[in-house]
């Protein structure tokens, strides 16, 4: 049995053994217990999960995959050396489900070969719930990947890198030529992992922050004291000279700091 790659799902499925090796090695596995694989597909990496100490769920849309995957790595004979579980399979959309519900509040991992249509809307999900993730690692387009890890004074630098940025230690692992899946995508991929950082709250409002970095890069090639003027700021404060650079140009810290200055000017 196998299964057929579906356009509209966004699916490429790995088939090199030693890259899904080294997807699943790049797990910490420190201070967690559970690891949530998205979209397995016939579990190429889902096997090399099992064998590490936490409990592995997957999540799949494909309901076909789902099939699959029961077939292949049947529940009841994969257990802990305790009376819980080994491993689990959902079948639904990531994007649907409420994690702290389904892990009941516990640390979980990330990781996964991400389809390419929705993986920044993943990323984004894991930012919202990051109180759950501590660790998250997986596959995406390459460009994507870049620009998740990407630092200031990148063309590439933006809302993604920001904002993952504010909250988890980024690191580009390597990167994932075509010919390794079925069907080959038309570009490369980029495998990287994101670390949360210990203090993962921000000393502004958050939804400010958010706010701020979003409609600064709107118009990035803009200097902010134009780019937010939709903030109603002050004469005074678009003096300021931060307000005289182009989003590209903030690091992390300092859209922390804008942020700041743009909440004592009363946002």
């Amino acid at each position: 049995m196998s299964v057929k790659a579906k356009k509209h799902l966004g699916q490429h499925f790995l088939k090199d053994e030693r890259i899904a090796k080294n997807i699943a090695d790049a797990l910490t596995e420190k201070g967690y217990e559970n690891v949530l694989e998205i979209g397995p597909g016939m579990g190429v990496l889902t096997k090399y999960l099992l064998q590490k100490k936490a409990k592995v769920t997957v999540m799949e849309i494909d309901r076909e995959s789902v099939a699959y995957l029961k077939d292949t790595f049947p529940i009841e004979h994969i257990k802990l050396n305790t009376s819980s579980d080994k491993f689990d399979i959902i079948a639904g959309d990531f994007l649907k489900f409420d994690l702290s519900k389904i892990f009941k509040k516990k640390q979980v991992a990330i990781i996964g070969n991400f389809p390419y249509n929705i993986s920044t809307q993943i990323v984004f999900k894991a930012i919202e719930n990051r109180a759950y993730v501590p660790e998250f690692s997986g596959m995406f387009q390459k460009e994507v990947a870049k620009r998740i890890a990407e630092k200031e004074g990148s063309k590439v630098y933006g809302i993604l890198s920001v904002l993952t940025q504010a909250f988890f230690e980024v690191s580009y692992l390597f990167t994932v030529p075509p010919s390794v899946f079925d069907p080959p995508p038309k570009v490369d991929s980029g495998v990287i992992r994101l670390i949360r950082k210990k203090d993962y709250s921000l000393p502004v409002d958050e939804k400010l922050f958010f706010r701020v970095v979003k409609t600064a890069f709107n118009q990035r090639r803009k200097m902010l004291r134009s780019s937010l003027k939709s903030l109603n700021l002050s004469d005074s404060l678009k003096e300021d000279p931060i307000f005289a650079k182009r989003p590209e140009q903030l690091s992390v810290q300092e859209f922390i700091i804008l942020t700041q200055k743009i909440a004592s000017n009363g946002v």
